[in-house]
């Protein structure tokens, strides 16, 4: 056999996954696991009558591949990568490609696209969502790092990507840690996403008092409509699911959820850059919180828990309210993750492409929706507006759904239910949309015992001032 088009690194799921992906658009592929095992065992179940060669030894999986050289990485995120790159490098000549398409923390991938571009190879930062099944059959692909490699590697991905309309769910997102930054964004979306989800059913469950069926055929119906989305497709199926004595399955899972860190790291950067990502940061919190499942059992029987279902007679009107409240949240939810998009790209010099990357999400990743076409449209607006709750779209749609959103964190707090994404999503909604908030008695505080100062209303902004509050109630002009 020739040499081939490009090498991926890491049989996992994902990656055997992306590898008959490639093969199935034509590409030659190598591959090579740390377990020469896995290699085989993939080769006699997947590899046969394909264009696919396996290595043993990276030096021998090098030689396999043509010039420039493109390696993609499937492996575990961490220090894996850095070990993997350190056994690549002697193996490697200048304008060689390494892709890293693992769930990387974009500072590593901004630390090694600048120390692998000193030593001439193009670095590449990859996120790739989708699963699996989009692994498979078209992931959404948001690659960023080394430009030079694009050109080289486009048409690659693009073709494996999932496509929307004839256009690659796969675009360059720019320099550094751009796409694994991009990615990480999607991740807490993701995290948003879920815990809004889980909330409307614990709503419907508790102060509704709906069978799992009710709840699935109402997911199924909402799918249909503005809800229309990847995770409200599958809620809908896994509320049907039966265990082997025919009950429920999703009542047998324990409620203690996991997590990665990519939803933690979200949460992270949106303090470190003062953006107010209010219900992905909830949806950690949740995670969090529900990992004391033993602690939350005891508190139960100290402090009681949820009270009794509504009538029934009043379960459409509230019904309507979840589905209200959940899509408005949604809303939000997107809305703070590209605030926090456009201040990173301020700092980092990044010209991500919003609107784009709004596109690369219409398919092929585990948070596409409906709305993703009107957020393109947002920022195809001239002048965009300063956030998509100040879209027209946004803000009408937001609108309309504020009566059934009060309507249903009022339902929660009064059943005792807890639904912190929905509650934080429309605080933060009432907060952005308050003139005149509350902080200057916070300001007032900082002044009285830190003499902090504070500016006024009346004067100049660039001003600040600080009354001796203890004193003669005095004002002065700060330097």
């Amino acid at each position: 056999m020739d040499t081939t088009n490009i090498g991926l690194i890491g049989l996992g799921v994902m990656g055997a996954n992306l590898a008959l992906n490639l093969s199935d658009k034509g590409f030659s592929l190598s591959v090579y696991n740390r377990t020469y095992s896995l290699t085989q065992q993939f080769m006699q179940e997947h590899a046969q009558g394909r264009a696919i060669r396996s290595a043993e030894t990276l030096p021998e999986f090098v030689s396999q591949l043509g010039n420039p050289r493109v390696i993609l990485l499937m492996i575990t995120a961490g220090k894996a990568v850095d070990a993997v790159i350190a056994q690549l490098l002697p193996l490697l000549n200048p304008g060689d490609i390494i892709i890293d398409g693992g769930n990387s923390h974009y500072p590593d991938t901004t630390r090694r696209w600048q120390e692998l571009s000193a030593k001439g190879i193009c670095f590449v930062g990859m996120g790739v969502s989708g699963g699996e099944e989009g692994a498979r059959h078209g992931p959404s692909l948001m690659p960023g790092g080394d430009a030079t490699a694009w050109p080289v590697i486009r048409e690659m991905f693009q073709k494996v990507a999932a496509q929307v309309d004839g256009a690659a769910c796969c675009q360059w997102l720019g320099e550094g840690g751009a796409g694994h930054y991009v990615k990480m964004v999607h991740n807490g979306i993701e995290y948003g996403d879920m815990q809004l989800i889980a909330e409307a059913c614990h709503l419907m469950r508790h102060a509704l008092g709906m069978d799992y069926d009710a709840m699935a055929d109402t997911f199924a119906a909402w799918n249909t409509g503005k809800l229309e989305s990847y995770l409200i497709e599958i809620t809908s199926q896994l509320l049907r699911q039966k265990d082997a004595d025919g009950s429920p399955l999703v009542d047998k899972i324990l409620d203690r959820a996991g997590q990665k860190g990519t939803g933690l790291w979200t949460a992270q950067d949106a303090l470190e850059h003062a953006v107010p990502l209010t219900l992905i940061s909830e949806a950690v919190h949740a995670r969090m919180l529900s990992a004391r499942k033993d602690e939350r059992v005891a508190a139960a029987e100290l402090l009681g828990g949820m009270q009794a279902p509504v009538p029934e007679n009043e379960r459409q009107a509230y019904l309507d309210a979840i589905h209200d409240a959940l899509y408005a949240a949604k809303l939000v939810s997107y809305a703070q993750g590209f605030m926090l998009m456009q201040t990173a790209a301020q700092e980092y010099g990044w010209n991500l492409p919003y609107g784009d990357i709004a596109l690369l999400w219409r398919a092929g990743c585990i948070i596409r929706s409906r709305f993703l076409g009107d957020i393109k449209a947002s920022f195809a607006r001239e002048p965009v507006p300063q956030s998509l709750l100040q879209d027209p779209f946004f803000a009408s749609e937001l609108q309309r759904a504020a009566s059934g959103w009060r309507k249903a964190v009022m339902l929660a707090v009064a059943q005792g239910v807890p639904a912190p994404a929905l509650c934080s999503a429309l605080a933060f909604y009432d907060g952005y949309r308050c003139a005149n908030g509350s902080a200057n008695i916070l300001q007032a505080q900082r002044d009285f015992f830190g003499a902090h100062g504070y500016q006024r209303v009346d004067r100049d902004s660039a001003l600040h001032f600080h009354t001796h509050w203890s004193g003669d109630g005095s004002e002065e002009q700060l330097p």
